[in-house]
């Protein structure tokens, strides 16, 4: 059965407040959504189109187009141009973002989109319409318009069609029936061959209960609050009390009057940036709820802002805040944790990534984003949640359920234990709060007692394996034991695992591992860097060579990504000592630079990359992520120059002007600087990942005032540590670039 049904485009709205309480309950978006808007006009990242001739289908560069002139839901809708020839076929296919991976499962049986079209649309000239899941299942296509039906010309119409039910056909290699609630793509396919041209425009496709009659408007948000910064306003609301709001939308005036749509929101994110262009325009805002059945609620009170010039400083505090909002914002309401990715599964916490967002929490207390007093009722919700959470001889696993604190083996059934490397990360952390939070009262003594407990509890000696081992091993299960077999060996993110091991206070593991493990020279270890690296350069951890004329003096290869130089010294401070290898902010100093070379020479001529616009590192859609052909698609990790400052300051400040002012909206969103973007591919995607957002809001700090540096090294069992692992002080200046 097919509902038709005129739309009038709906108003939108939009709010300011600088931290607003956490994250509201989300209802769903997830598994209703399959397309309400793209990042970017042009190409549609997440779409694929096929031809066979002499039909035609218009496409760029093999995906759809993404047009900005004709929506339902602001600021964009996908645009489809075809003809259907005898003899010949076309098929669009839209995919939706991040469904294999993030796993999602849609929640209904009906199959909702706007369309608007240039002509009558009619049986005779229909395209079809169908589905496919996750497992290469194929729904049976349905006629978009079929029997008497009339699809009018330019109107909006809205299209139910039915698609949950079990259906007869299914289509080779899986031959099964098509499962709606895992779906992946809705594919748009050639008809009838009536010979003509069409157009189709397409928005808000939406899965829902088609047996759902709603005509209730929601009730508007509320608190509406706006702040101007160089090229953009910051909006943020109080969300709708209503339980059906799958979205918000943004009105924009610059009159004061007449209000525009001009955007639209996830109903989780109570947040909006809206780039405005050059700076001091003056323009105000009102916001509006949007429904599952699409209808939309009154706009709530306008509130306005003025955009205004801003200097260096004031943008570092910008990105400062824009980013620590992840952590604030996006706070599991039990953990105080928050999630490895969003969008995504909320109650996914990564360990790691959250002792990182303990130390932003930390510079956002310093720098007032928070009061104090929130900061702390958030750190013990945090400790308390840790010390009940799953731990594996005193090891958390890589994720926790946010809710029950119980392991996830998200990677496998061999990962329901022990991750030594994410427990170093979030005890780094937590050994910088018990430095920072020293007030004489219950709440800061409750969180340094406890971070103090959670740290001696660790046997790091257990993950030693044996008790004549070389090296730590990552990973163990209480089921598996130490299956995965993966040793700790640098030259890479994970050098912070061998100071805290050998710093611990009750669980230590001898000094000389770190040169037999860490920096070991086996020809086991050996021959693991010449796996990971595919290259006899830096093998044997020491390197020496000259990259772009810049020595290298640790590292395989060119030195790999840049969160290599990052995760590890979020808290230890390198500058100024040295072991018998290298000098640590000498040798990331070197690797930033390096890696900047490499994206300069831009070897392989992706679009976007020179000397404001570099950074190889892991992240959503990083191919290799390293300064190499091998691997290299084309990204760009936000994170990666912009957490280089200490290394790079004056480099990685031109990155962060050109990431703001030039590419804007393109890369600037909810939650700061996104995890990375691909101009080559049209690759804008808003994703935002735990491990990207502290390493800018701490990198940022310690360029600026040293903070968590000083936190982290003023516990008393590090210097003892690096003393007898061998660091000395030492003078070395990193080469001018």
């Amino acid at each position: 059965m097919r509902v038709f049904a005129p739309c009038i485009p709906a108003a939108l709205f939009a709010a300011a407040a600088l931290l607003p309480s956490p994250l509201s309950a989300e209802v769903a978006y997830n598994a209703h959504v399959v397309f309400d808007n793209s990042p970017v006009e042009g190409a549609y990242y997440h779409s694929s189109v096929e031809v066979v001739a002499p039909s035609s289908v218009e496409h760029l560069g093999g995906h759809a187009e993404i047009v900005k002139d004709r929506t339902v839901s602001p600021p964009n809708a996908v645009r489809l141009h075809w003809k259907s020839a005898p003899g010949g076929d076309w098929r669009v296919a839209l995919g939706v973002p991040g469904k294999d991976w993030r796993k999602y499962e849609f929640d209904g049986d009906t199959l909702s989109f706007w369309c608007w079209s240039d002509t009558e649309i009619t049986a005779a000239n229909s395209p079809r319409v169908t589905m496919k899941d996750r497992f290469d299942n194929w729904a049976h296509p349905r006629t978009l318009v079929s029997g008497n039906d009339r699809l009018p010309a330019h109107t909006w119409v809205r299209v139910r069609l039915p698609f949950g039910q079990i259906d007869p056909f299914c289509r080779e290699p899986s031959g099964k029936p098509f499962q709606l609630r895992h779906a992946v793509s809705v594919i748009f396919l050639q008809g009838l061959d009536d010979n003509a041209e069409h157009t189709l425009y397409v928005d808000d496709i939406l899965v829902l209960d088609g047996a759902t009659a709603d005509t209730e408007a929601p009730a508007a948000p509320s608190h509406l609050t706006v702040r101007g910064y160089e090229r953009h306003c910051d909006l943020s609301w109080n969300p709708s009390p209503s339980p059906d709001v799958v979205s918000y939308r943004i009105h924009r005036s610059t009159d004061g009057a007449h209000y525009v749509p001009v955007a639209t929101q996830r109903n989780a994110w109570t947040r909006f940036e809206d780039f405005l262009g050059a700076p001091s325009q003056n323009v105000s805002y009102r916001i509006s709820a949007i429904d599952l059945a699409g209808n939309e609620s009154p706009l709530c009170e306008r509130a306005g802002a003025t955009t205004h010039p801003m200097s260096d400083e004031e943008l570092l505090d910008m990105v400062q805040l824009g980013c620590f909002r992840f952590y604030w914002e996006t706070g599991h309401p039990d953990s105080g944790l928050c999630a490895e990715i969003q969008p995504g599964n909320r109650n996914l916490i990564a360990v790691g990534g959250n002792g990182f967002g303990v130390m932003a929490l930390i510079a956002a207390t310093e720098r007032q984003f928070v009061t104090r007093d929130q900061s702390v009722e958030r750190m013990l919700k945090i400790v308390r949640f840790l010390a009940r959470a799953d731990r594996f001889h005193g090891a958390w696993p890589h994720f926790l359920d946010g809710s029950t604190g119980r392991a996830v083996a998200h990677f496998g059934p061999y990962d329901d234990g022990g991750d030594l490397v994410e427990t170093a990360f979030v005890v780094q952390g937590l050994l910088a709060a018990r430095q920072y939070f020293t007030a004489d009262t219950p709440e800061e003594r409750e969180i340094r007692d406890t971070a103090a407990r959670l740290w001696r509890e660790v046997e790091w000696d257990w993950y030693r394996k044996s008790p004549d081992s070389d090296y730590l091993l990552w990973h163990w299960s209480p089921r598996h034991g130490f299956v995965i077999n993966h040793p700790l060996i640098g030259w890479n993110e994970t050098m912070i695992v061998y100071l805290l091991a050998i710093a611990s206070p009750t669980h230590p593991v001898p000094a000389s591992l770190y040169h037999s493990g860490w920096a070991g020279q086996s020809p086991q270890l050996v021959a693991y860097r010449q796996n990971w690296g595919h290259t006899s350069e830096g093998d044997h951890y020491a390197n020496g060579n000259r990259y772009y004329g810049i020595r290298l003096d640790v590292g395989v290869g060119r030195g790999g990504e840049l969160f290599f130089t990052q995760f590890s010294f979020l808290g230890f401070d390198p500058r100024g000592l040295r072991d018998r290898y290298a000098n640590y902010f000498v040798n990331n100093r070197a690797q930033a630079f390096i890696n900047r070379a490499y994206c300069i020479e831009n070897p392989l001529q992706m679009a976007g990359y020179g000397p404001d616009c570099w950074g190889r590192s892991a992240g959503v859609n990083s191919g290799g992520a390293q300064p190499l052909p091998r691997g290299d698609n084309g990204t760009i990790s936000c994170m990666a120059a912009l957490a280089s400052m200490p290394y790079t300051p004056e480099e990685s400040m031109t990155v962060l002007r050109h990431f703001y002012r030039d590419l804007g909206p393109k890369i600037w969103g909810t939650y700061g600087f996104h995890d990375g973007f691909n101009p080559t591919q049209n690759w804008f995607d808003e994703d935002y990942m735990s491990l990207d957002q502290a390493p800018i809001v701490v990198m940022i700090e310690n360029h600026r005032s040293g903070l968590l540096w000083k936190m982290f090294m003023a516990n008393p069992e590090i210097a003892p540590a690096l003393a007898a692992i061998g660091f000395k002080p030492d003078a070395e200046v990193a080469e001018g670039r």
